[in-house]
């Protein structure tokens, strides 16, 4: 599930990463400041240095200055944009999904999905255990356009497990397949990117959602 604890680890982690970026912008004014200080007190009387030198230098600086406050600007946006999108997604726990996978988690309840055939014809699935057994589900002719379908493991005989799913037509060409399920909790990976995890999917990135088909009257109405 969503938790203040791990949206409180991204907002710290974000701090941590400003106060480091003023730090730095700190220690590296101070550097050219003293070169630059001891620049002018070493250079040669009879021959001095030239004084828009010294005006370029501070231009350089004061341009250095600038893309570091923008780019932590930039980070401190980017943590913001993440913080809602995982409040947006957090939201979404309970609800009914359609999700683009390979992969599929069986458990022995029955898995809903569909395909889509480009034109009238046949189709099935394949599915592919740990063992590299391979287990062909036929899939009755269908019009062109979305084709559903249900796989009950215990009917079929497939042992609970992770299992590689695809589609193929009668022409042997493949088709993307879309599985349903639940999202079941939204949390962040140790790269900081959102995941879903999905009943009957595993961990999924936002991007593979294809839907998001509303919530059960059970979850909806507490």
């Amino acid at each position: 599930m969503l938790t203040n604890n791990s949206l409180a680890a991204s907002n710290s982690a974000a701090a941590t990463g400003t106060v480091a970026a003023s730090a730095d912008v700190s220690a590296t004014k101070d550097m050219f400041t003293k070169l630059l200080v001891a620049q002018i007190r070493n250079q040669d009387p009879l021959a001095p240095s030239d004084p828009s030198q010294f005006v370029n230098q501070l231009s350089q600086l004061s341009q250095t200055e600038a893309l570091q406050s923008l780019s932590k600007t930039t980070s401190a946006s980017a943590s913001v944009l993440q913080s809602l999108q995982v409040l947006a997604m957090g939201g979404q726990v309970g609800s009914q999904v359609t999700v683009a996978t390979g992969r599929v988690q069986l458990d022995g309840a029955p898995l809903t999905g569909s395909v889509t055939l480009p034109a009238a014809g046949s189709a099935s699935l394949v599915l592919t255990g740990a063992d590299g057994q391979a287990h062909s589900i036929a899939l009755p002719f269908h019009r062109a356009g979305a084709q559903a379908f249900t796989l009950d493991p215990a009917a079929l005989g497939l042992a609970p497990g992770s299992y590689a799913i695809s589609a193929k037509g009668a022409d042997g060409a493949a088709m993307a397949v879309e599985v349903a399920g639940t999202v079941r909790s939204v949390r962040l990976s140790g790269s900081g990117a959102v995941v879903l995890q999905v009943a009957g999917v595993g961990d999924v990135d936002p991007s593979a959602i294809t839907g998001f088909n509303g919530k059960a009257a059970s979850v909806a109405a507490n």
